[in-house]
C-alpha cells in the first residue's frame, strides 16, 4: 500500500480537486482506493457526494477513541472508500498537541491499514495551511503531490513545501518522504503568465513537474456543488481528460 499525500500551504490551487480527481481515476483504473480527508472544511467528502457525520471521520481515531477501519465510507465509484472530515477536526490541533508524539497520530491511525489487502493506494487531502495536521500526514506519507496554480507565487510557495519537507527528513520522522510530482493548475494558455509559470518551473524543477496540465474550467468548477467528480458532471470535456491523463501519469510514477 502506498500513501501520498496532496499538499500545498495555499488555498484555492486545485488541491482538493486534485485528490478526488485522483482517487477516483485511480479506483477507475482497477486500483483500491483510501481517500483521507484531512480538512476540516470537508471538501473532499462533499465533492464526492458523502455528508460530513459527526463522530464518523478521522477526528476520533487520532485521539484514540475509535479504529480508522470503523470510520470508512464507501463511496459512488467501485474501489473507492472515503474517510471523511468533520468540522470538529478544526479542533484537533489543540487537543492533539497535549497527547504524546503528536506529530506520528496520523502515521499511527493509518498504521492497521497499511497491511490490509483492502487497499493498494491511500491519498490524503491536507488542510490548507502548516499546522499539525498538514506535518502529521507528512510523516505518516511516502510521497507529496503538490499542486500549483499557475500564478506568480507558485515557485515561491513549491520553495515553502521543499523546506517543510527538508526538516521532515532532517528530524528523523520521516527520512524517505519525497515528492512524487508538481502539479500545474488552472492553466489558462491564453495568458502569456500560465505560459511562464509553466516555463519557469520546468526551468528549476525539470522532470519533478508532471507532464499533465490541469486547465481552468468551469465545468470542474461547477461539479463539487453537485457532489460529483468531473468524470460524472462532464465526462467528455477537456478536465476530465486531463485528470485521467494525470492518473495515469501519476500510476506509473508511484
Amino acid at each position: 500500500m502506498r500513501i501520498v499525500a496532496v499538499v500545498n500551504q495555499k488555498g484555492g490551487v486545485g488541491k482538493t480537486t486534485t485528490a478526488i480527481h485522483l482517487a477516483a481515476g485511480a479506483a477507475e483504473a482497477g486500483r483500491r482506493v483510501l481517500l483521507v480527508d484531512l480538512d476540516p472544511q470537508a471538501n473532499a467528502t462533499s465533492g464526492l457526494g458523502l455528508e460530513s457525520v459527526p463522530g464518523k471521520s478521522l477526528y476520533p481515531v487520532l485521539l484514540g477513541q475509535a479504529r480508522a477501519v470503523e470510520m470508512l465510507q464507501p463511496a459512488r465509484q467501485a474501489n473507492l472508500q472515503v474517510l471523511a472530515s468533520e468540522l470538529d477536526l478544526a479542533g484537533a490541533e489543540i487537543e492533539l498537541a497535549g497527547l504524546e508524539n503528536p506529530l506520528l497520530r496520523v502515521r499511527e491511525a493509518l498504521a492497521p491499514l497499511r497491511h490490509d489487502p483492502a487497499f493498494d493506494l491511500v491519498l490524503l487531502d491536507c488542510p490548507p495551511s502548516v499546522g499539525l495536521l498538514l506535518t502529521s500526514a507528512l510523516v505518516a506519507a511516502e510521497k507529496i503531490l503538490v499542486p500549483v496554480q499557475c500564478e506568480y507565487f507558485a515557485l515561491e510557495g513549491v520553495g515553502k513545501i521543499l523546506n517543510l519537507i527538508g526538516k521532515i527528513r532532517e528530524g528523523g520522522l520521516n527520512p524517505d518522504l519525497s515528492i512524487l510530482g508538481i502539479l500545474l493548475t488552472m492553466y489558462d494558455a491564453r495568458t502569456r503568465l500560465s505560459q511562464q509559470v509553466s516555463e519557469d518551473l520546468r526551468q528549476h524543477l525539470g522532470t519533478q513537474v508532471f507532464r499533465t496540465i490541469i486547465p481552468r474550467s468551469v465545468r470542474l468548477a461547477e461539479a463539487p456543488s453537485h457532489g460529483r467528480t468531473i468524470y460524472e458532471y462532464d465526462n467528455s470535456g477537456a478536465a476530465a481528460a486531463s485528470y485521467r491523463q494525470l492518473t495515469s501519469e501519476f500510476l506509473s510514477r508511484l
